[in-house]
């Protein structure tokens, strides 16, 4: 079998169109503009063989019709009628091999930061879109906190060397505002070091690993005392469960 890589392909600002490529075959997860990915696929002589999408943000299916006009292939999404180019509907527990690819993917449904949003997990990896960031997790546009708790406890459930590859180049923003919830955190200022350095070369910080994630990411790390006392400070009271810490953390976050 011919080896895979992934390739983070920029778009807009912050955002990464993550290809994967196995011999001349490519596939891409949230492809938010069509542009860049077919530059990418033209300079390397690829053929899109599918693409995926996490959920219906345009800054993650608005190139889903330009790249359908030039590869007219499968569109994996989520149930959702915001994203019309999807063709296979996919749920919780649905698994498929990527077309082109000796891969199976599995689908985690995680919704909070919008109602439907899906994961696909596979060959090692998860594509979370913009659920679970580096050292952060997506605002609730369209959930709770609750649910993104839960959602984030399914992620957490994924072996430890689980690459993540998540939607957008937040790292260093991200870590900064946990190292204040977390001070004590030793293994943060390495990352802040790493993932500095990382973007002083105009490198992505992406991906990390689940294992870093449960060491490093605060919305993972409810139930540390450190991380419940830093919420209930800035909220003014005590909290106690994992559910309300996050919920006062991603409120700190929304104007840190």
């Amino acid at each position: 079998m011919t080896d895979l890589n992934v390739y983070p392909v920029r778009a807009f600002q912050d955002n990464y169109v993550w290809t994967l490529r196995q011999g001349n075959n490519a596939a891409v997860v949230d492809p938010g503009e069509a542009a860049p990915v077919l530059a990418f696929l033209h300079a390397q002589k690829l053929n899109l063989t599918a693409i995926l999408n996490t959920h219906h943000h345009a800054d993650h299916v608005g190139g889903n019709a330009e790249l359908l006009e030039h590869y007219p292939v499968p569109v994996y999404g989520p149930y959702d009628d915001r994203i019309p180019t999807v063709s296979e509907r996919v749920r919780e527990g649905d698994k498929f091999t990527l077309p082109g690819f000796g891969i199976e993917f599995e689908v985690l449904e995680i919704p909070a930061h919008t109602r439907t949003h899906i994961a696909f997990v596979g060959a090692g990896m998860v594509f979370c879109g913009d659920t679970l960031f580096a050292c952060g997790c997506g605002r609730l546009f369209e959930g709770t906190p609750a649910q993104m708790h839960t959602a984030l406890t399914k992620l957490a459930r994924l072996p430890g060397a689980t690459r993540v590859y998540c939607g957008h180049e937040y790292t260093l923003s991200n870590i900064k505002f946990a190292r204040v919830v977390e001070a004590g955190n030793a293994e943060l200022a390495q990352w802040e070091q790493t993932a500095a350095a990382l973007r002083a070369k105009d490198e992505p910080t992406l991906p990390s690993t689940l294992a870093q994630e449960l060491r490093t990411n605060p919305f993972l790390r409810c139930s540390e005392a450190a991380v419940a006392a830093a919420a209930s400070k800035h909220a003014g009271h005590e909290l106690s469960e994992p559910v309300s810490v996050l919920g006062a953390l991603r409120e700190w976050k929304n104007s840190f």
